[in-house]
């Protein structure tokens, strides 16, 4: 399946997944309320598929498949009959009212825990905090390759996904990140990055490459892809082999290999070059020789390849059984949550960039990598998706559930309903605020594409 194809599919997939629960909890909550509900739709526009239960609901499926409504009966919209009037949803008290509204995102924050727990029951698959290589600042810190990242700022952390969030929080709140990390000999350390020092205006998607840190499954291992006819390493080195040292300087990564080698043949004569090879670890002893490099510079070469462009491995699992799911979904529906309610205050107050808001051809996208990636990782893109379409219908922006929200706690707290002339006040403003939402998003996406 095509990256364009494959993007628009799972979008609608996701769309219609999450719009059909949140629409759903309008619903479920009505029918308890005693609210008639004319339609039950997934997306907008001409029904594609329609049928009509015994209560006189309309399910339908609608051609444009970007959101979906219920539609209710109300006196503000059709005209009632007087036996159906207690049937109205501008009838029922202000305390239904509000739970029929706030229904829809609970259903959401719901449906976010019941992905994240299937998710940890499966087990998902990911990249452990483990750092692969330290350089700049990051070494200065005293960090150094191999280190386990444990914790970051008092936040306990697994993944390198969960670090990399930690630190870029940090890094926008101009504060230095105190690391817990466990060594190479299994000894935890605390060490202090100094975020605050990062330049004004720096990136945000990529504060861990700019402190020097360099997490281990991005770097590519020294494994022996072929061995080239006629060079040093043909009949002494296989390919398979793991290359761990060359002249006694240890290698963690495949980009090592040509300094250490260009070293090697300039200080002249043989040296040891140690591999994995198997179960079995062993020292051979191998000479450079000269030769050019792609772009015809002299060079001192062994004569080996290793793989381009090779997927990462995944070195981790995050799973639990059935039980112990439970807690870990809810907490980690917690951590997402104040990440994203987080990301929001920075980006008000200006302490955050606005380049953090995405629109659909990015989430298209994700979509599209993420169940490409497999069931666990599309589980969690779901999740997060959920959740945020939660967070958002919260937002006390009119036409929103957050919007509707707020008119009813203002009539709380006055006793009388806001005027419709008030409303319709509210709904333009609400309408201008998405519309530059959206326009914000897609400049976004624009930018995104025109940058690949």
């Amino acid at each position: 399946m095509g990256e364009f194809i494959g993007s628009v599919w799972w979008m609608i997939v996701s769309l219609g997944v999450l719009v059909t629960f949140h629409e759903f909890g309008h619903y479920w909550v009505a029918r308890r309320c005693g609210v008639k509900v004319l339609r039950f739709s997934v997306g907008f526009g001409k029904p594609l598929w329609m049928r009509r239960n015994r209560a006189g609901t309309e399910f339908a499926i609608a051609a444009i498949p970007l959101g979906g409504y219920v539609k209710m009966l109300d006196e503000r919209e059709v005209e009632v009959h007087p036996s159906e009037r207690g049937q109205a949803f501008n009838h029922k008290s202000v305390w239904q009212r509000i739970a029929i509204v706030a229904a829809g995102p609970l259903a959401n924050l719901l449906l976010c825990v019941a992905l994240l727990w299937a998710m940890f029951v499966l087990g998902k698959q990911d990249y452990s905090a483990t750092i692969g290589r330290a350089t700049g600042m990051a070494q200065t810190a005293g960090l150094q390759t191999g280190d386990r990242v444990l914790s970051v700022d008092d936040r306990e952390v697994v993944t390198a996904g969960q670090a990399s969030m930690a630190l870029t929080t940090a890094a926008m709140d101009r504060r230095d990140a105190t690391l817990t990390v466990l060594d190479a000999q299994q000894q935890e350390r605390k060490r202090v990055l100094p975020l605050s020092q990062l330049p004004d205006g720096f990136d945000e998607r990529w504060v861990p490459s700019l402190a020097g840190l360099t997490w281990q499954f991005r770097v590519q291992p020294a494994l022996v892809e072929r061995i080239e006819p006629g060079h040093p390493a043909e009949g002494v080195l296989m390919p398979g082999d793991l290359l761990l040292a060359v002249d006694g300087v240890r290698i963690d990564s495949a980009e090592q290999v040509p300094a250490e080698v260009r070293a090697l043949g300039q200080r002249g004569g043989p040296g040891m070059i140690e591999v994995q090879r198997g179960p079995d670890r062993m020292a051979l002893e191998i000479t450079p020789q000269q030769g050019k490099d792609a772009r015809g510079q002299p060079t001192w070469q062994i004569g080996v390849g290793f793989p381009q462009n090779s997927a990462p491995v995944y070195d981790t699992t995050l799973k639990y059984g059935p039980l112990a799911a439970l807690p870990a979904a809810l907490r980690e529906t917690a951590r997402a949550a104040s990440d994203s309610l987080g990301m929001m205050r920075r980006m008000v107050t200006g302490a955050a960039s606005l380049q953090n808001v995405s629109g659909p051809v990015t989430i298209a996208r994700v979509a599209n990598v993420s169940a490409q990636r497999g069931l666990d990782w599309f589980l969690w893109f779901l999740a997060v998706m959920s959740l945020s379409l939660c967070i958002i219908n919260l937002l006390p922006i009119p036409i929103l559930d957050g919007g509707h929200l707020l008119y009813y706690l203002i009539e709380l707290v006055k006793g009388s309903p806001l005027s419709e002339r008030a409303m319709a006040a509210g709904q333009y403003i609400g309408l201008a605020l998405l519309a530059g939402l959206m326009g914000l998003a897609f400049y976004n996406d624009i930018l995104g594409l025109a940058s690949r």
